[in-house]
């Protein structure tokens, strides 16, 4: 009986400024849960080195999503600094339908899109760091390794200002001021958000089966 109650995936958002932590959240989320995949989002961004098509992004062209958009082929896009971006719909049904949870990590933007077609499957949580001084200098060193300037910083704490306005447009809100403690944080969500009622596909039969051997 067992056999025929399955469990629908989740979405699990992942949304956060840039420099909260919200990478290294999603690593150690993705490290511990083998039945947890990423979605990749598609990006008209120009490709950086070392980074894979189809694995880090799927790069394309503005012309070609603009096409995946017309075709109704995203379940979320938005601009960010000056490129687009957005989240393939095929590739997450799939996962959802054979019982995978996704990690999404985008901005309030597809974070809202994403609410209106699809929130029974959905799960926000925003990453906030501790303080605006501690987020300044996390960019600033992660700048050493992006080669970003004074100017581009500035834009990032700039917009870090706008998104963090958008923190109760979502389910559940982390300060990440202990790394370790926001990936036990994020991992208890995503264990608690696993076994609700709704995400179990057959159990209205499964009840029925035991009320009838009773």
């Amino acid at each position: 009986m067992l056999e025929s109650l399955k469990r629908r995936g989740l979405m699990y958002v992942m949304s956060s400024p840039s420099g909260a932590g919200k990478t290294t959240i999603t690593r150690a989320l993705l490290e511990h849960n083998p039945d947890v995949i990423i979605s990749i989002s598609a990006t008209t961004r120009p490709r950086r080195a070392g980074e894979v098509h189809g694995q880090d992004y799927y790069f394309v062209s503005p012309d070609e999503f603009r096409d995946m958009v017309d075709r109704g082929e995203m379940l979320e896009h938005a601009k960010v600094f000056d490129n687009y971006y957005g989240t393939p719909r095929e590739p997450v049904e799939r996962a959802l339908s054979s019982g995978q949870d996704v990690i999404f990590d985008i901005d309030w933007q597809g974070t809202q899109q994403l609410s209106e077609i699809a929130r029974e499957d959905l799960v926000t949580v925003f990453i906030l760091p501790p303080s605006r001084t501690d987020l300044e200098k996390r960019l600033r060193h992660r700048s050493r390794d992006t080669l970003e300037t004074e100017n581009q910083i500035r834009a990032r704490m700039a917009k870090a200002a706008d998104e963090m306005s958008h923190y109760s447009e979502y389910d559940y809100v982390l300060i990440n001021n202990n790394v370790e403690e926001a990936i036990s944080q994020a991992q208890l969500i995503l264990n608690a958000e696993r076994i609700k009622r709704h995400r179990k596909v057959g159990l209205s039969d499964f009840v029925r089966g035991l009320k009838e051997g009773l």
